[in-house]
């Protein structure tokens, strides 16, 4: 399936993808369009991260929390990375302590790349880093 967002990635246009992979669709090909692209006029794919979308930001929760959600998605070390990617994206004022660090992350992978699929590809280790972590974690605590 094809899924479609916004170009210039940042946090929830890098964590959303990682999630679309390794939970819902793992052939996902992303597609990145201008950001004045006016999300009415997206033909083919699922739009995420696009002013307007179901799968946008809808209050204070971002697109990564609407996908976690739309899809029940309810893996524990996930849920972990959820409140990280949603602090670091939405600027909440209970935002854990890794959300900024996870923005500056995510500016400095947009120096080193050249596009938004090369960021992709070097920001999932990141993601799955997170994911390892706190999978050991939580499962060392039962």
């Amino acid at each position: 399936m094809k899924w479609v967002t916004r170009e210039h990635v940042h946090v929830d246009r890098v964590a959303c993808p990682w999630l679309i992979k390794r939970f819902i669709d793992k052939d996902a090909e992303f597609i990145f369009i201008p950001r004045d692209t006016d999300p009415k006029t997206i033909k083919e794919g699922i739009p995420f991260d696009l002013p307007g979308v179901e799968l946008g930001h809808h209050g204070n929760k971002c697109s990564f929390d609407a996908i976690v959600e739309k899809y029940n998605i309810t893996d524990p070390a996930v849920k972990e990375i959820q409140k990280i990617v949603s602090g670091a994206d939405t600027e909440a004022p209970d935002a854990p302590p890794e959300s900024a660090f996870l923005d500056k992350l995510a500016r400095g992978y947009r120096m080193i790349c050249k596009d938004d699929y090369e960021t992709l590809e070097k920001e999932f280790y990141l993601y799955d880093a997170m994911y390892a972590y706190f999978s050991s974690k939580l499962n060392s605590k039962k």
